[in-house]
């Protein structure tokens, strides 16, 4: 039997910021479904919530816009627990904050080497990046742990970042606007793109995100199989702003 593992502990590809990479191998998640989920994490002590609220998740979430504004020391009038204007979808006091946790207890144990990693996610859906940017983490890691996965899902917003590597047949490149998707379009990238609303769709080019509740959640994202980059030759993706 597989335990939930540390698959990763060493530099952000991002920053050189030490970060650990957990591989969670039983998910109860209803928009995914039953997928091997991976979380991203700053491993310098201190808590995903005060990571993000004072900036240091630069390690794994890169310039991504909706992390937020970090909060300086300076601004001691500000009792939020989370950086300002935060968007992200990812509730850091669930599911973030509960594997962190088990991290410091010393919870899991670790997938040393190639079998030990690709046996992780043997005849599984992967999700690269449950929470953190996938390209904060060594390519090898994710070839290993997909090398007997049946599919995958990962997105980057670390596309434009000097010195980082986004595989476009990896990842689904995350567009903040219009004018993103379709500059990446024209290079021969897919896109997963969040919407106001369904009327945003560029017609021939995107689909809605089939597990959304706009779609009618037909399928979850462990029987869809979309979000695999430019290996899927399939329209690009986008979701209702949640």
């Amino acid at each position: 039997m597989v335990q939930s593992s540390i698959i990763y502990r060493g530099p952000s590809l991002i920053d050189g910021e030490p970060i650990v990479v957990v591989a969670i191998v039983k998910s109860s998640n209803t928009k995914t479904g039953n997928m091997v989920q991976t979380y991203i994490l700053c491993d310098n002590g201190l808590d995903p919530m005060l990571n993000n609220k004072l900036g240091h998740d630069y390690a794994i979430c890169g310039n991504c816009v909706h992390k937020g504004q970090a909060v300086s020391a300076a601004e001691t009038d500000y009792t939020g627990k989370h950086a300002k204007k935060r968007t992200c979808y990812v509730k850091l006091f669930q599911g973030v904050l509960h594997v962190w946790k088990h991290i410091q207890k010393g919870g899991y144990p670790v997938a040393s080497g190639h079998d030990a990693i690709a046996a992780l996610g043997a005849g599984r859906m992967v999700r690269i990046g449950t929470y953190g940017d996938g390209a904060a983490v060594p390519r090898y890691i994710w070839d290993s742990l997909l090398t007997d996965a049946v599919g995958h899902t990962a997105y980057s917003h670390q596309e434009n970042v000097d010195g980082v590597e986004v595989d476009p047949n990896l990842y689904m490149i995350s567009a903040d606007t219009k004018a993103e998707a379709i500059a990446a379009w024209q290079d021969g990238k897919r896109t997963f793109r969040v919407i106001n609303n369904t009327s945003d769709i560029v017609a021939g080019s995107e689909i809605l995100c089939p597990a959304s509740k706009e779609a009618g959640r037909r399928a979850t994202c462990d029987t869809c199989k979309l979000c695999a980059g430019a290996s899927k030759q399939a329209k690009s993706i986008a979701i209702v702003k949640h």
